[in-house]
């Protein structure tokens, strides 16, 4: 059996300040050992428990936080950015989907650097409907794909807002309670590795169990984009596909999930584009 594995940094424990979450941070380097003490904590649980192969998919910012020094023979990695599915690269063909270091949408409040997908440039995304985490976001598509999410630990907000609604079968740990947008509360490394531990251990006996569902939309795929300023929306609505709903909206449909995922990264990728280039010109 092959397992996935998404890791983010925002809601990892102990992550406070934009100094953890760049590549030129003062104190990126200890983020990095915190992502990676949970990502392979994670990974050798599931491995004690009957999964062969472990596939990680690095999925903040530029994708390349993991160390890979110490990676166990079992594991392979995926880094770099852009990529196809983005934080979900890979996740055809496994079996079981995990979601680390996850972190509540946009305008959450008391939630540690509360974004959906780019802080940036977008405010909301809607999904037939549903107004969209990360999480949620990236479930619909491992879940289109065939593979269930089993378990998710990050910011205790996001596991109360999305993960208990619309994935109450997946197993869960608070990695950090959040005080405000830049400060948190978190356990011991040894609590939360002994944690984790117990939910990936729960997590593979309910997959056994038949228990863990698969997260699905309906198709056709109706993708709503708010983005956070107007000339952001002026570039999506270049799109042929797109309707313009106001000064910060479009909309478009697609065949499936997969399909409007990647429309959504093309979105974002012009948003950051238009934005170096104004940049440029002051």
């Amino acid at each position: 059996m092959k397992a996935f594995i998404s890791v983010d940094l925002e809601g990892m424990p102990y992550i406070v300040t934009p100094s953890h979450l760049n590549l030129k941070g003062a104190l990126y380097e200890e983020a990095r050992k915190i992502a990676t003490k949970v990502a392979l904590t994670v990974a050798d649980e599931l491995h004690k428990n009957g999964f062969e192969e472990i596939l990680i998919a690095d999925s903040h910012g530029p994708m390349v936080n993991i160390h890979v020094e110490d990676l166990p023979e079992y594991v392979e990695i995926i880094r770099g950015f852009p990529r196809p599915l983005s934080m979900v690269a890979g996740v055809e063909g496994c079996v079981a989907a995990v979601f680390l270091g996850y972190h509540a949408k946009f305008g959450t409040a008391k939630s540690t650097f509360d974004h959906t997908y780019s802080g940036g440039s977008i405010r909301k995304v809607e999904v037939n409907g549903v107004e969209t985490s990360e999480f949620l976001l990236n479930a619909y598509v491992a879940g289109e794909l065939g593979v269930p999410a089993i378990m998710v630990a990050g910011e205790a907000q996001l596991l109360k807002d999305d993960v208990e609604k619309w994935a109450p079968w997946a197993e869960t740990v608070a990695l950090k309670d959040s005080l405000s947008r830049v400060s948190a509360r978190s356990p011991s490394m040894t609590k939360l590795e002994n944690e984790l531990r117990e939910a990936a251990k729960k997590a593979v006996s309910k997959l056994k169990a038949k228990k863990a569902k698969l997260l699905v939309t309906k198709k056709p795929v109706n993708m709503r984009v708010t983005f956070l300023v107007s000339h952001f929306a002026d570039v999506a609505a270049l799109l042929p596909t797109a309707k313009r709903l106001d000064a910060l909206t479009i909309e478009y449909n697609a065949q499936s999930m997969t399909e409007a995922y990647k429309t959504f990264e093309l979105l974002v990728l012009a948003a950051s584009g238009i934005a170096a280039l104004l940049t440029q010109q002051t």
